[in-house]
């Protein structure tokens, strides 16, 4: 994939740092950022017409988080505003894994927080068995 067709699939999702979100030090607290990425990859999913409920309840299975690989490079801190993208690095039958970065906004720059891989599985949503994702679900995210 060239870069150019990389750029137009990285979705990004605005957030503004809460209290909830900060640490005694008045940081982001380091597993906030894998709620972050959650809340960005379900965006991404639901602008690609996928809600994870309706799915759930008319295919049987579901997306559940199977590994994450997370760096931490700067702290955010109370009230900032960050934009966290989400893009998948690779689809396959029955898992993919989605690249994501919690960056700080600014005029100046994008300044690069945190940066994670995620990787769900699809399983099915009564017996959390392994199963592949659905072909209508495949077609959309490739």
């Amino acid at each position: 994939m060239s870069g150019a067709d990389q750029t137009q699939r990285i979705f990004t999702w605005p957030v503004r740092v809460y209290w909830e979100d900060t640490d005694a030090g008045g940081i982001v607290f380091y597993a906030n950022y894998l709620k972050f990425f959650e809340r960005a990859r379900t965006e991404w999913l639901r602008s690609l017409g996928i809600e994870q409920r309706a799915l759930r309840e008319t295919s049987g299975g579901m997306f559940v988080v199977s590994d994450t690989h997370v760096r931490y490079h700067q702290p955010a801190r109370l009230d900032d505003e960050l934009l966290v993208t989400a893009w998948p690095l690779e689809v396959g039958r029955a898992s993919m894994t989605i690249q994501q970065q919690a960056r700080l906004k600014s005029r100046a720059a994008n300044t690069l927080l945190c940066e994670g891989t995620i990787r769900v599985g699809w399983v099915d949503a009564t017996r959390y068995k392994p199963a592949r994702i659905p072909p209508t679900v495949l077609e959309i995210l490739k």
